[in-house]
């Protein structure tokens, strides 16, 4: 049977490593290094693919809010100010779900690793990796839209209406958009599945769904978000600095929203959203 369990003190010391890269990046704050350092931990513990798609949805997620930022800043300065650096708020609010999954499996399984394809887990199991899946995918998903979206040479659409608004807006998406949260969840299936290639009993045929509803979970989770953020979201246009700004003032003219959720709200709620879908899916269909 292949071995995905890390053993903890290999796990603390492969943590700290990516930690003390990312602090060197960074792409994250002290704060955020330290939190990072737990949730990662926590990931390798439990399966070194958990703790594999969290490291690329982190450094991917990264380099795209790092991308062009100064034309991302020229749209939204308060926006995207620091957005590259997290901080230990930013890293749970992006992890902990998919944490606490971890654990779930650390206290069901006893140690050993079930693959999900062969062995035949049980439909908790099923339904926990497939969480952890559709976390990240949704995760990696929202950012690659947001981040990436933004700098297209189309304007984007408001996604309740359709209607063409400013860049910025809250719940706007873009054709490049969904392109890229299609391949970001894309990214963190493939990843998933090249790491249990190291495991020889993992059958070779289902990996190919996986990587598809990923994708899709992708799509999914960042669509949920620009639904919560069209609806649950402020937007306005502010006539005297021209731009979109994301709370109520004077100068500002609604486009759309309601000032209940912020970013990490919204964040979180999609998040949840997807990974509760994802573990149906995954139950179902495996």
């Amino acid at each position: 049977m292949g071995e995905t369990v890390i053993q903890p003190v290999d796990a603390v010391m492969y943590s700290a490593i990516i930690m003390l890269i990312a602090h060197g990046q960074k792409a994250v704050n002290l704060s955020g290094a330290y939190a990072g350092l737990i949730v990662l931990t926590i990931h390798f513990i439990a399966d070194y693919r958990y703790a594999a798609m969290l490291v690329v949805y982190f450094f991917t997620s990264s380099a795209a809010t790092k991308f062009r930022a100064a034309e991302k800043r020229a749209i939204n300065p308060h926006y995207f100010t620091e957005r590259g650096r997290r901080n230990w708020i930013q890293v749970l609010y992006n992890s902990g779900i998919a944490t606490v999954l971890a654990v779930l499996t650390c206290m069901m399984r006893e140690g050993e690793d079930h693959c999900l394809f062969s062995r035949k887990p049980s439909a908790t199991m099923k339904a926990i990796v497939g969480g952890i899946i559709g976390h990240y995918s949704c995760r990696n998903g929202d950012t690659w839209s947001s981040e990436l979206g933004i700098l297209s040479d189309d304007l984007p659409r408001l996604f309740t209406t359709m209607k063409r608004v400013k860049r910025g807006t809250n719940g706007a998406i873009t054709k490049s958009g969904l392109y890229a949260a299609v391949v970001a969840g894309f990214m963190i299936g493939l990843t998933y599945v090249l790491y249990g290639l190291f495991d020889g009993e993992c059958s070779q045929v289902e990996p190919v769904f996986v990587i598809v509803l990923s994708a899709l979970l992708g799509l999914c989770g960042s669509q949920l978000d620009s639904l919560l953020g069209a609806t649950l979201q402020y937007s306005g246009y502010c006539r005297v600095n021209k731009r979109v700004v994301h709370r109520k003032i004077p100068t500002a003219k609604h486009i759309s929203g309601l000032e209940l959720l912020g970013n990490d709200g919204v964040n979180v709620i999609s998040t949840l959203l997807t990974t509760g879908l994802a573990c149906i899916m995954f139950m179902l269909i495996f």
